[in-house]
């Protein structure tokens, strides 16, 4: 699957760009289910495809943004991983990892009596913990509203590129994820390594 050339360093979480194969892992910060397959992806999935890994250089996995619009922060959440994902894309995942892990203070009823703003601030200073305070500003910057009444903020057209993506390939939930450009339906968030190894056993051919 194709992904935008500015992103490519960030998202692509586990192997290398030019692996033959991919998994596209659609995720939404603020979904628990999303946040289950993360711990998965770090502990199961990228030590096979890192360096060293049984699948070295046969798959990547690409960490697809999942914007669901019926939780109000989904928005500003996935706003601040594109910031961090320009700030520091080295540090992608982490902050990932770090925000599937605190997702709870971000989910509807903790931030319903938040401006948006407030939530932002919130974010980047979750940022700051994982890439450090010099550059919370920078994120913080890029979240910011200061353009037209109605223009969005400095990540806006990177969260279009990630929404326009998974619409027009049919992706409604997190999580979901492809294989090779199919949904692989029988993939679960609950799959543990005995799972994900008999899968990667019988679709890796190269």
């Amino acid at each position: 699957m194709a992904l935008q050339p500015s992103l490519r360093r960030a998202l692509v979480i586990a192997g290398s760009y030019d692996a033959p194969h991919t998994l596209d892992i659609f995720l939404d910060y603020v979904c628990p289910f999303s946040a289950k397959l993360s711990l998965t992806i770090e502990s199961v999935l990228r030590p096979f495809f890192d360096k060293g890994g049984k699948y070295e250089g046969k798959v990547k996995v690409i960490f697809r943004n999942q914007v669901q619009p019926w939780h109000a922060s989904s928005t500003w959440v996935h706003e601040a991983g594109l910031a961090v994902a320009r700030v520091s894309p080295e540090n992608f995942w982490a902050f990932s990892l770090a925000l599937f892990k605190r997702q709870g203070e971000f989910f509807d009823i903790p931030t319903s009596t938040l401006t948006p703003t407030q939530v932002r601030q919130k974010l980047a200073a979750l940022s700051a913990e994982v890439i450090g305070a010099n550059s919370k500003d920078a994120v913080l910057d890029l979240i910011t509203l200061k353009t037209s009444p109605n223009g969005g903020v400095d990540v806006t057209d990177d969260l279009k590129y990630t929404i326009k993506f998974s619409r027009q390939n049919g992706i409604h939930v997190s999580p979901t994820v492809l294989w090779d450009g199919l949904v692989a339906n029988e993939i679960s968030s609950s799959w543990g390594e005995k799972e994900w190894t008999e899968f990667l056993e019988k679709k890796v051919l190269v």
